[in-house]
């Protein structure tokens, strides 16, 4: 069964939408964006950490299923760049708030979150790029790395749900010098962010249902059989006479 492309395009445009009303969300309603201490600097978190563990850590997930015409190595280079992304702005996301919202009961699910996430990165990195891991290690670890991923994922889904209901909650009931009408008198403000809510629900359950159709599936990244890996792919960038400087970035990068 051939992968419906318009499955992927909604989710790339549904997570598009999350970034773009978490934006508005914070910049409109909140204040704007700062990184000097104060409370503004907060609101870089709601941003960050739905861009990192929801949007791009979700579109690269999905990105096996996706029937482009690329090689193998460039789709494993393509994954683990957008992880690598993914941890950085996550790692940002959580240093945001940390001098004044240690307290928030989501907190723990946030680092837990990027922990594993930077560990599933690291051993994703030793054990399906650099050479010398064993194939008979790759296909052992290839099952358990795929179901880390998609729980990641779930637990980013749900940190970032009650994260928005913690806000509008702190917010909009009087506290931390807020002025605005309260919670149940649902005020635009309250509008606004259940819609991204409700968008971040939308695509998290996109991204699973692309995920769990075991048809979609592309055959060509089944077998871990080859070794596609830094040094395979130098090669393939020397046989083609790429820029010496792109190789050297790529293999400092990766």
């Amino acid at each position: 069964m051939r992968f419906p492309v318009s499955f992927y395009v909604l989710s790339v445009w549904l997570g598009f939408l999350c970034v773009m009303f978490v934006c508005l969300w914070s910049g409109i309603w909140r204040g704007g964006f700062a990184w000097d201490g104060s409370f503004l600097q907060f609101n870089w978190h709601p941003v960050l950490m739905v861009t990192s563990l929801v949007v791009l850590y979700g579109n690269a997930i999905v990105l096996y299923r996706v029937p482009l015409k690329w090689s193998r190595w460039w789709c494993k280079l393509t994954h683990g760049g957008l992880l690598f992304v993914a941890v950085v702005l996550s790692v940002l996301g959580v240093r945001a708030p940390f001098d004044f919202h240690t307290g928030s009961p989501q907190w723990p699910y946030s680092l837990c979150s990027i922990f594993i996430d930077s560990c599933l990165w690291f051993v994703g990195l030793c054990a399906f790029l650099l050479p010398w891991t064993p194939l008979a290690v790759r296909a052992c670890l290839k099952l358990l790395h795929i179901w880390m991923g998609i729980a990641i994922f779930t637990l980013s889904l749900i940190t970032s749900l009650s994260g928005i209901n913690e806000k509008l909650l702190l917010t909009l009931n009087g506290k931390n010098g807020s002025n605005t009408e309260p919670y149940t008198a649902l005020p635009a403000e309250a509008l606004f962010a259940n819609s991204l809510g409700i968008l971040v629900v939308i695509f998290g359950l996109l991204v699973l249902k692309i995920l769990s159709n075991q048809k979609w599936k592309n055959p060509e990244f089944e077998n871990e059989t080859d070794r596609v890996n830094l040094w395979w792919l130098a090669r393939q960038l020397q046989e083609k006479k790429i820029n010496k400087l792109i190789l050297h970035f790529l293999c400092i990068a990766f």
